[in-house]
């Protein structure tokens, strides 16, 4: 089994005239953990995996594997010697061999018994070790995407780089093939980068978060640290919905229309309150407002209402039970721990 160790990028810069680019970009891959790059269309994903993958040179920074220099200004290690896996967003499968075939088909390095035992222990893992003999033009799509990764598990890479690799699944698809492939990726023990512009996939999926915009990274952490506690408007807007109110700076601490919290360290012209809809509640204690529309979301109501005051100020609250009135009176609160003050 290939050694594992620790991929780590640091301080990358790759420009481009009219396309996204990298810019003193650092980032750590561990063996057994699953990272994923989050960002927007344009925001240098590609560009950074293309980096980490060999498919292009960085014009500064440098690229290693464990002890070893993959990348830097002065040179490169060709991509078929980086011991770096790459499952690409149309599988690319051979339609002319069968699924054991598929994925045996880079283990012509071993003895044919032992490549056909590790590619049954893939598939049995994945649930289809009964499609062993099928077709790639048989499967449906979230098949073929399970035959995808276990033809780059195969090989044992010690990294393995997933280019958006549910884009072409629908939502309840997706959900499915997610729950069969994480547990196989972190049992590979392999460091495993997914490059995706979905913010369920990230969470649902990720042990470790890297958010991109612009080339740079906003914020990295746990999943849970960089949904619970964003660094910036931009960071959270990526991870899902989330309303802004005026913060005023009092001593430690900020005014805001929902009450006073805890004020972060550091300086800033200004500060501001960050709400995600689910985080409110309509409670039996709280700040006054007044509901001014609803919507049924299946699982609940989504209420949007009006904060009496200075400004009145418009919330949207993911509310579980029967939707109250338009023009009914509510009291709103925010659970303490879910207020996330940031710079304006």
């Amino acid at each position: 089994m290939t050694d594992r160790a620790t991929l780590s990028a640091t301080g990358l810069v790759r420009r481009y005239s009219g396309r996204a680019g990298v810019h003193g970009v650092d980032l750590t891959l561990a063996p057994g953990q699953v990272t994923a790059l989050l960002g927007p269309s344009g925001s240098g994903k590609s560009t950074l995996l293309r980096l980490i993958a060999g498919l292009e040179a960085p014009e500064a920074g440098e690229i290693r594997l464990g002890t070893t220099v993959l990348s830097h200004p002065g040179g490169m290690v060709p991509p078929e010697h980086r011991d770096i896996g790459l499952m690409f967003q149309d599988h690319a499968l051979f339609p002319h061999k069968t699924v054991l075939a598929n994925v045996t088909f880079g283990l012509s390095h071993l003895p044919r018994a032992e490549a056909r035992s590790r590619a049954l222990d893939l598939l049995r893992a994945l649930r289809l070790e009964d499609r062993a003999g099928a077709w790639p033009a048989t499967l449906s799509g979230g098949e073929q995407q399970r035959v995808a990764l276990a033809r780059a598990l195969a090989r044992e890479p010690a990294v393995l780089l997933m280019d958006e690799p549910f884009s072409g699944l629908d939502a309840s698809l997706r959900a499915e093939v997610r729950d069969a492939l994480t547990p196989a990726l972190r049992a590979a023990g392999a460091a495993v980068l997914i490059v995706t512009h979905d913010a369920e996939d990230a969470l649902a999926m990720a042990d470790h978060l890297v958010l991109l915009d612009q080339g740079k990274v906003l914020q990295a952490g746990t999943a849970e640290a960089c949904y619970l506690r964003p660094v910036s408007l931009a960071a959270a807007r990526m991870l899902g919905p989330v309303q802004t109110l005026p913060a005023e700076a009092d001593g430690d601490a900020v005014v805001t229309p929902l009450g006073r919290f805890p004020r972060p360290d550091g300086e800033a012209e200004g500060w501001q309150l960050l709400v995600r809809p689910q985080d409110l509640r309509l409670a039996e204690a709280g700040v006054a407002a007044t509901v001014v529309a609803h919507r049924f979301a299946g699982g609940g109501t989504t209420v949007t209402v009006e904060l009496v005051g200075p400004g009145s100020p418009r919330l949207t609250v993911t509310h579980p039970g029967p939707a109250p009135a338009d023009g009914q009176p509510v009291l709103l609160a925010l659970e303490p721990d879910r207020a996330v003050v940031v710079p304006a």
